[in-house]
Parts: structure tokens; C-alpha cells; sequence
């Protein structure tokens, strides 16, 4: 879309986020004060000023998933590692949500919601070193140099499935809100992270499979193609993650950034000892 029309999205986003920030905390206010009454699931959205930062963080991962499929074209590894900055905001915007619900304990009794607490900030924090050592390590190994002669036709073909995803991303993302809020209107409307993530990384995942099979007709070595089948396998374990609840799915996302940092770091070494051999 250009750099302009980029400037123009991360504006928006950033815009639209602080709008959505004072909004929920406007309907908080309202629903504390008894002028408005919210019922039914949602009302979780209203119990607490905290719970008022949920929409700022959904608005920004949505844009985080627009990065993503920006990065898509560039290389994959690139788009690796905007999966786990999306990880990572959905365990963050998880931790603000659970910290508006908890409990107070006695003494040093800690309750499960406390428990949970812990081992979210720990998957948080794996998360997070998880992607700012990605970042340090993926420029060591850059997809168009390993590429053959026709990394341009490769490029293109992943520019075309780009295009796709950024129009599976608008058709989930609009079906996601519109079901979203007729489950409010009938009582319902609980949120979690599987509401639109779920349904996206299945597309990526489809996505990224394909990348895999068109690659193997420009990729001329076996260490690439293994690196990018761990990356799909990565990918394909955030998914499942994003599916599962309690101490499993932070167990989940951990492993695959675990994963993502060793098949990076096994890959930059391979190719180091490489250029080291052949001088």
C-alpha cells in the first residue's frame, strides 16, 4: 500500500485507540454511577477501571496483525516474529483483564486467580525476551540472499497472498464484531482472545503453508526449508494456544517462542560456520 498510506493506518490506529481508551471509560463511569446498566457477559468490561484498557490493546493488536501481513512479502522470518509480538500483546491485554478481576486473599493464602496471575507474567516475559531476541538475531539471515536467481517472481507470490490475507483479515475482523455485538444484545458478549485471532491464524497458518510448498521451487538447500517447517510448526502452536485456556496455553505460547529463538539461532550458526568453511 506505500509508506503513506502506512503513515496513515498507524495514525488511525493510534487515534482510534485513545477514542476507544476514553469511550470505555466513559461507559465504566456511567455504569458505576448507576446511569447506565450493563448486563449479561459484558459486564465484565465495566467491573473495573482497569478492564477499560481491553479496547486500547485490541485496537492496537489489530494493527499489529496489519503489520504482520505487511511483513509478509519481506521474508518470513519477518513475519515470525510479528507473531510473537501479537503473542505477547494478547498475553498482556489478558493480564490487564484478569487484574480487574482479582480476588483479595488472606494472609499468605494465594487464591487461583493470583496463581494464574504469576504464570501469565512469566509467559509475558518469555514472550517479550522471546521477541526482542528474535529481532537481534533474524537481520544475521535475510531470506533474499539465500535465494536463487528468482527471488523476485517468490517475492511477487507472496505480495498476491498478502493481498489475500489483508482481505481475510477485514472480512474476520467485520464478522468479528458484528457477532461480538449481537451476543450483547442477547445477553451475552464475553470476550477472550480467541474472538477473531483464532480465526485469523488459521487463515495464516493456511497461508503459510503455502509460502512453504511455493518455496520449495526457489529454496535450494534443506537447512531453509527446515527452518521455515519450524516456523510454520511455531506458528501452528500460537494458534493452539490462542484455543486453549488456564496454565496450558501460557505453557503453549512459551514453547513456541522457545522454539522460534532455537531454529533462528541453529539456522544463523549453520550459516555462519558455512562462510567459515568456504574461506
Amino acid at each position: 500500500m506505500g509508506d503513506s498510506s502506512d503513515d496513515i493506518v498507524r495514525r488511525a490506529a493510534i487515534g482510534f485507540a485513545v477514542l476507544g481508551f476514553f469511550s470505555h471509560l466513559v461507559v465504566w463511569a456511567l455504569h458505576a454511577s448507576g446511569q447506565i446498566t450493563v448486563t449479561g457477559d459484558s459486564v465484565e468490561l465495566v467491573n473495573s477501571p482497569l478492564a477499560t484498557l481491553y479496547t486500547p490493546f485490541s485496537i492496537l493488536l489489530v494493527y499489529e496483525v496489519y503489520q504482520l501481513i505487511r511483513t509478509i512479502p519481506d521474508s518470513f522470518s519477518s513475519s515470525v516474529g510479528k507473531q510473537y509480538e501479537i503473542a505477547t500483546l494478547l498475553v498482556v491485554r489478558d493480564i490487564l483483564k484478569r487484574l480487574s478481576e482479582v480476588g483479595n486473599s488472606e494472609e499468605w493464602e494465594i487464591n487461583d486467580d493470583v496463581g494464574f496471575l504469576l504464570v501469565e507474567c512469566a509467559a509475558f516475559l518469555a514472550l517479550f525476551y522471546t521477541s526482542l531476541t528474535y529481532h537481534k538475531i533474524s537481520s544475521k539471515g535475510d531470506d533474499d540472499k539465500i535465494l536463487s536467481d528468482d527471488v523476485t517472481a517468490f517475492i511477487t507470490t507472496k505480495m498476491a497472498i498478502a493481498n489475500i490475507m489483508l482481505i481475510v483479515f477485514i472480512v474476520i475482523g467485520a464478522i468479528s464484531l458484528l457477532s461480538w455485538i449481537s451476543a450483547v444484545q442477547e445477553g451475552g458478549g464475553s470476550v477472550d482472545r480467541a474472538i477473531f485471532f483464532l480465526d485469523f491464524f488459521t487463515f495464516l497458518i493456511l497461508a503459510d503453508i503455502l509460502i512453504l510448498l511455493i518455496s520449495y521451487w526457489f529454496y535450494t538447500d534443506f537447512g531453509n526449508l527446515a527452518r521455515n517447517t519450524g516456523f510454520v510448526l511455531s506458528t501452528v502452536i500460537i494458534r493452539v494456544a490462542i484455543s486453549s485456556e488456564g496454565v496450558s496455553s501460557m505453557i503453549l505460547f512459551t514453547l513456541s517462542g522457545v522454539i522460534g529463538i532455537a531454529i533462528l539461532r541453529m539456522f544463523i550458526e549453520n550459516i555462519s560456520n558455512e562462510k567459515y568453511l568456504s574461506e
